[in-house]
C-alpha cells in the first residue's frame, strides 16, 4: 500500500513534470519569469473555474486536436483525438455470481463471467414498498461490469428492503472504441459516456414501469456517477432520480495522479498524444480526464439539477478519480448536497478507487443516503487498499 507520504510524492513530481514540460513546449522566452509547477488545488481551481486545463479542440468539431474523428455515428470526440466509432450496447446480467467481500476475487470473477449478475439485484417482480417506495438502480464504472460492481453491496441492499436493479453499459468492441480492454468479455463501461447515458435512460424507464413507481434512487460508482449526472442533466433523468449517490465519480474529471492532466496538455498543445492512449482505454476513459469536452459539457450549467438529492463520496487513497476533492459538488438552486470523505470519522478504512465499493463504511453511507432514519450510524472497518474485504480481514 503506499503511504500518502509517498502518494505526495509521486503527486508533485508528476505535477512537476506537467509543468515543467509546458514551459518547454510552449517555448517562454529566455527572460520570461519561470513558471510554477501546477498543484493539486491549481487542478481543482481549474475545474470550479469552468476553464479547461490548456487549448480546446476536438478532432469531431473543431481546433487543434488531430485525429481520424469516430468514424460513424454521433461524434462526441472531447479527446483531441478520437479513435473508433460511437456505438456498443447495453445488456442485463443472466444467472446470479456468488457473494464477495473481496475486489479482487470478485473482479476475477466478473471478467471470466461477463453477464453474471450481482447478488439481490434484477428481481422483475420485486414490487416497492411503502417504506421504501423508489427502486435502486445500481451503476458500475469503466471496465467493470454489473457483477463486480456491485457483488459486495447488492444483496446488502436487497436485504434493507430496496428492490435493487442494474445492468452492463457501454459494451463496445475496439471498432467502437471500447479500446483494447474490451478484448476481455467482463470489460464493460467503454463507450462513449453520453451513449451510456441514453442506454441508462432506457433501463430506468424499464425498472419504472416493471416496478410502477415514478421515481428511482441512484448507487453508481466512478464513471457511473458522472454518467448518471449526464442522465439527469441532459437525458431527462432529473424528473425521475430522487436521490443520487456515488462513489468515486468523476464529476469533475480527473488528473490520474497527474497523466490525463499532461496529457491533455500535450493534446491542446496540437501533439496528438491521447489518441493513441484511446485505442488501449476506450472512448470512455479519455472522455474522463480533466479539460475534455464530456467534462466540460457536464458542468457547463453548474454541478447539480433541481429536485435530487446528492450524497458524494471519496477516498483520500483514490489514485483513479484524483485530486480525490474532484469528485465533490457544489449545490446548485433547488439540489441538496451532502460530500463525504470516507475515511473522516474512520481512519483505518484505506479504501482505494475499486475496493471502496467493497467497504463496510461505504455500504453504511450508501444505506444511510436511502434512508437516514432506518441506517443513522455509519460502520467503521478496516478495508485494505487494492485487495478490498468487505471488514473481514
Amino acid at each position: 500500500m503506499k503511504s500518502p507520504s509517498r502518494r505526495r510524492t509521486l503527486h508533485t513530481a508528476v505535477f512537476a513534470g506537467v509543468g515543467a514540460l509546458s514551459m518547454v513546449l510552449t517555448g517562454p522566452g529566455a527572460s520570461a519569469a519561470p513558471a510554477s509547477a501546477p498543484t493539486e488545488q491549481d487542478l481543482a481551481g481549474i475545474v470550479s473555474e469552468g476553464r479547461q486545463v490548456a487549448g480546446s479542440g476536438s478532432a469531431c468539431t473543431s481546433g487543434s486536436g488531430a485525429g481520424s474523428g469516430n468514424g460513424s455515428g454521433d461524434c462526441y470526440g472531447g479527446s483531441g483525438s478520437s479513435s473508433g466509432s460511437s456505438g456498443g450496447y447495453s445488456s442485463d446480467p443472466a444467472a446470479y455470481g456468488p457473494e464477495s467481500t473481496a475486489f479482487l476475487a470478485a473482479f476475477a470473477y466478473g471478467l471470466g463471467n461477463p453477464d453474471a449478475g450481482a447478488p439481490g439485484t434484477n428481481d422483475w417482480n420485486c414490487k416497492p414498498t411503502a417504506e421504501h417506495p423508489r427502486p435502486v438502480v445500481l451503476l458500475h464504472g469503466t471496465w467493470m461490469n454489473a457483477y463486480n460492481g456491485y457483488a459486495y453491496m447488492g444483496q446488502p441492499i436487497k436485504d434493507a428492503g430496496y428492490c435493487t436493479f442494474t445492468f452492463n453499459y457501454g459494451r463496445s468492441n475496439i471498432m467502437e472504441g471500447g479500446g483494447l480492454g474490451s478484448f476481455l468479455p467482463g470489460v464493460m463501461g467503454t463507450g462513449y459516456i453520453e451513449d451510456s447515458a441514453k442506454q441508462t435512460a432506457a433501463f430506468v424507464d424499464r425498472v419504472l414501469a416493471a416496478t410502477g413507481s415514478d421515481e428511482v434512487d441512484i448507487i453508481a460508482h466512478s464513471q457511473g456517477g458522472s454518467m448518471a449526472n449526464y442522465y439527469t442533466k441532459f437525458e431527462g433523468g432529473a424528473a425521475k432520480v430522487n436521490k443520487l449517490v456515488t462513489f468515486g465519480a468523476t464529476h469533475h474529471g480527473t488528473s490520474l495522479d497527474g497523466i490525463g492532466a499532461l496529457g491533455r496538455m500535450i493534446n491542446n498543445l496540437g501533439i496528438d498524444i491521447l489518441g493513441p492512449i484511446e485505442i488501449f482505454v476506450g472512448h470512455a476513459g479519455i472522455q474522463q480526464t480533466i479539460g475534455s469536452d464530456f467534462v466540460n459539457n457536464l458542468n457547463a450549467v453548474g454541478d447539480t439539477v433541481a429536485g435530487v438529492d446528492y450524497t458524494v463520496v471519496g477516498t483520500r487513497y483514490d489514485e483513479v478519480t484524483n485530486p480525490y476533492e474532484l469528485t465533490f459538488l457544489k449545490a446548485g438552486p433547488g439540489a441538496t448536497v451532502t460530500n463525504i470523505t470516507l475515511q473522516d470519522g474512520c481512519e483505518q478504512d484505506i479504501s482505494d478507487h475499486l475496493t471502496m465499493m467493497y467497504s463496510p463504511r461505504a455500504l453504511s453511507i450508501a444505506l444511510r443516503a436511502l434512508d437516514p432514519v432506518q441506517n443513522p450510524q455509519l460502520t467503521c472497518a478496516f478495508n485494505p487498499w487494492l485487495v478490498g474485504g468487505g471488514g473481514s480481514i
